[in-house]
Order: structure tokens, then sequence, then C-alpha cells
């Protein structure tokens, strides 16, 4: 979700960017170009995190699966 939501909003930079290069019209400002950015990095350090915490849940569980059936 958190993944997507960044590719989206990298998307839009990209877009106007690439707009902006080709015919010298934007429709972000250097503001809006700015928290398009932050948004974007924000989103995708939350997906990484959101990973690795589901992750480590896993992990976990499989630790203490595999010490239980030992014992």
């Amino acid at each position: 979700m958190f993944l997507l939501l960044a590719a989206v909003f990298f998307g839009v930079f990209a877009t106007n960017v690439a707009i902006g290069s080709a015919r010298g019209v934007v429709f972000l400002n250097d503001v809006g170009e700015m928290l398009m950015l932050f948004a974007a990095v924000v989103s995708f350090v939350v997906a990484v995190l959101r990973s690795e915490a589901a992750r480590n849940r896993k992990r976990h569980a499989q630790d203490i699966q595999g010490r239980n059936e030992n014992e």
C-alpha cells in the first residue's frame, strides 16, 4: 500500500519534471515539487519499516514455534 503510494507520488513528480522540460510549463511549483518528493520518501520509508517489522514478526514466530517443538 505505502510502496504503491510512494510510486504514485514519485510518478507525479517525474511527470511534472518531464512536462516541464518538454514544454516549459509545470503544474507544480518548487514547493509543490519538494512536498511531492517528501511525501514519496516518507511513504517509501514507512513501507520499508512495515516490511521489516513483518519479517521480524515472522522470524520471531518461527523461532518460538521451533523451540516449542524441540522441548
